[in-house]
């Protein structure tokens, strides 16, 4: 069963998510919140597998929330949800450990298999809207930039994978590309994450752009 909290300013919105999970076996809409202060109450209080948060709302907004959701409780994942594909603040928010991002107007299917994918540890990294999204902001001066020291711990190897990560590549992508086991491939995908401090591979790639280790590209 996996358990959500939704967190969406309008009610007819949350009303609307919540009658499709309810008649959907696997899911239980376990809260509701109209606004950031509160998505962070229930998430502390029920501990879901997965938080569906709007980033505009009044007083703490989805991001806020995000952050703080993100840096208390790491068995909570954090889909955000937004009206624009090409929004800073949803790169703010994967920046803070959200898990991936849809649009408000998702086919309904396609936010059941989101939920689903997030709520098993994994980042929602397959639209390529999401690697346009990351590369435009990371090109840009204003966006403060870790330094590439950072990276100082990882192996070649290891930049190479995070590098394909960056790419969208799955793990049994990224396996046949450096003809090594798909097993292999997770275990150095999972050694980034922990030498870096990243949730996931959503982490990895906003590193990966804001780190120098892939540059952005225009478009």
């Amino acid at each position: 069963m996996i358990r959500v909290v939704l967190a969406d300013d309008q009610a007819l919105v949350r009303a609307g998510f919540r009658l499709l999970l309810d008649t959907e076996d696997g899911f239980e809409v376990v809260g509701e919140a109209g606004d950031g202060a509160r998505a962070v109450e229930l998430a502390r209080e029920h501990r879901p597998d997965v938080v569906v948060m709007d980033i505009r709302m009044p007083g703490v907004d989805g991001l806020a929330a995000t952050r703080r959701i993100c840096a208390e409780l790491p068995g909570v994942r954090v889909l955000v949800l937004t009206t624009f594909d090409v929004d800073e603040y949803v790169f703010e928010a994967l920046r803070g450990g959200a898990s991936g991002f849809l649009l408000k107007d998702t086919d309904p299917v396609e936010l059941l298999r989101a939920l689903r994918v997030v709520a098993a540890g994994e980042a929602l990294l397959v639209p390529s809207v999401t690697r346009r999204l990351i590369e435009d902001f990371a090109a840009r001066p204003e966006h403060r930039r870790p330094d590439p020291a950072a990276l100082g711990e990882l192996t070649a190897r290891e930049r190479e994978v995070m590098a394909l990560v960056a790419g969208g590549l799955s793990n049994d992508e990224i396996a046949g590309h450096l003809v090594i086991s798909p097993a292999t491939a997770r275990t150095h995908v999972s050694r980034v994450m922990t030498k870096l401090g990243a949730r996931d591979r959503a982490q990895l790639v906003v590193l990966a752009y804001e780190s120098g280790l892939v540059n952005p590209r225009r478009r």
